[in-house]
């Protein structure tokens, strides 16, 4: 029976083990997304921006 207990404690450290590893590859999963998201929102930012200023410099008069 104690045997039993050992190789079941044993099985349960190495499924925690692999739980780890999975967690480690859905957190990196997770970053890839944020970061893409940053990505996209910053270019269709940066477009606006670039819109603005184009429109202000048109409306600048130089005496």
């Amino acid at each position: 029976m104690r045997t039993l207990h050992v190789k079941a404690t044993c099985l349960k450290w190495k499924l925690k083990d692999k739980q780890k590893g999975l967690t480690t590859v859905e957190y990196a999963v997770a970053g890839a997304l944020v970061a893409a998201t940053l990505v996209a929102a910053f270019q269709g930012l940066g477009a606006q921006v670039e819109a603005v200023i184009t429109f202000l410099t048109g409306e600048i008069t130089v005496p």
